[in-house]
């Protein structure tokens, strides 16, 4: 199993599903493979409801891939709130699938009636997740709270889809060649250079010729160890229909009507800071713009503790205050 997989809690928790209507279509008129959305639930058996969404290589288990925001006393705090994270993409992704962010918020809603919520106190979403949180606001208003968008707003920048076309066709043509794990590790690897920064390689990684042309300078080591085992995570197809749905990803920030806190870092290239304040600037309820530098660029959401743990910190922090101390980390769901 790769390292970069989820397998296990670092909280407990217990996997809830919903089935997907035989009807269901996506926005393409295209349908899914999978019978059913499965997701995680975390925290205890009651209080407020907060769902939590990351980057397309993020899934149900977010008390693994959050694990220090995640946790029972964290800034989303399991021994206050439950927190409910999902599948992106559930099931295989044949190839050619094309879903949208709108989409994924269909799906969600799903799982929600499925365990009688009508309405989320809370969608904390970063990356993708907070995409899907704002397509989730512009179309069922009625069933959000309030939305914490971090490293995402109301469209793809076209750099970033630039970017994310090279990836495609990357993966693409080492699926169609029969290398695709190859592939997933080269297309990982590009990626991690559009996720963080000049000055973070700068300061990490000396510019040390290999002994021959072709051979890894040390940064490409690095960048190397990033798609190592990589395929465990996804495969080609889901990749390419995650990654387009980002690029197909557009709301209209006058149609979110929940209170909005935008978070966003100055040295992120995937989603600049300029879209975040646009987004800010247009959204009739905004509660806060958070801006930031980071050398992590658009994984500043990963690693920035400080920012992002205080950010959810003062948007959460009134759930916090509504819940009974009786719903303490021993009520918990068991594993």
């Amino acid at each position: 199993m790769s390292s970069h997989a989820w397998p296990i809690d670092e909280a407990p928790g217990r996997d809830v599903s919903a089935p997907i209507p035989a009807d269901f279509r996506l926005a393409s008129g295209g349908m899914l493979a999978a019978t059913q959305i499965t997701g995680r639930l975390h925290g205890p058996q009651f209080g407020p409801l907060v769902v939590v969404a990351g980057g397309i290589s993020s899934g149900r288990f977010v008390a693994n891939w959050w694990s220090w925001a995640v946790r029972a006393g964290g800034p989303i705090d399991l021994s206050r709130v439950r927190v409910l994270a999902l599948d992106l993409l559930p099931g295989k992704a044949d190839p050619g699938v094309t879903i949208t962010t709108h989409d994924q918020a269909r799906l969600l809603l799903l799982l929600l009636d499925a365990i009688d919520e009508p309405r989320i106190d809370a969608f904390v979403g970063a990356s993708y997740g907070g995409c899907i949180g704002l397509a989730l606001a512009e179309a069922n208003p009625e069933r959000i709270g309030q939305l914490i968008a971090i490293s995402a707003t109301h469209r793809a920048h076209p750099s970033a889809t630039a970017w994310r076309g090279v990836q495609r066709r990357l993966l693409a043509f080492a699926r169609d060649c029969g290398r695709e794990a190859e592939g997933i590790a080269l297309a990982r690897e590009l990626a991690m250079t559009t996720y963080r920064t000049a000055e973070e390689f700068d300061l990490r990684f000396a510019a040390t010729p290999p002994e021959q042309a072709g051979g890894p300078y040390p940064v490409c080591d690095y960048l190397t160890s990033r798609g190592d085992g990589y395929d465990a995570v996804t495969s080609a197809a889901r990749w390419i229909s995650l990654s387009d749905s980002l690029d197909r990803h557009a709301v209209t920030p006058e149609a979110i009507r929940c209170p909005l806190t935008v978070v966003g870092f100055t040295s992120d290239r995937l989603v600049p800071i300029q879209d975040s304040r646009d987004l800010a600037a247009r959204a009739p309820r905004l509660t806060r713009l958070v801006e930031a530098g980071s050398i992590f660029g658009h994984d500043a959401f990963l690693k920035e503790r400080e920012v992002i743990g205080r950010a959810l910190h003062d948007a959460l922090s009134p759930l916090f205050a509504s819940t009974p101390e009786a719903f303490t980390p021993a009520r918990e769901f068991a594993a």
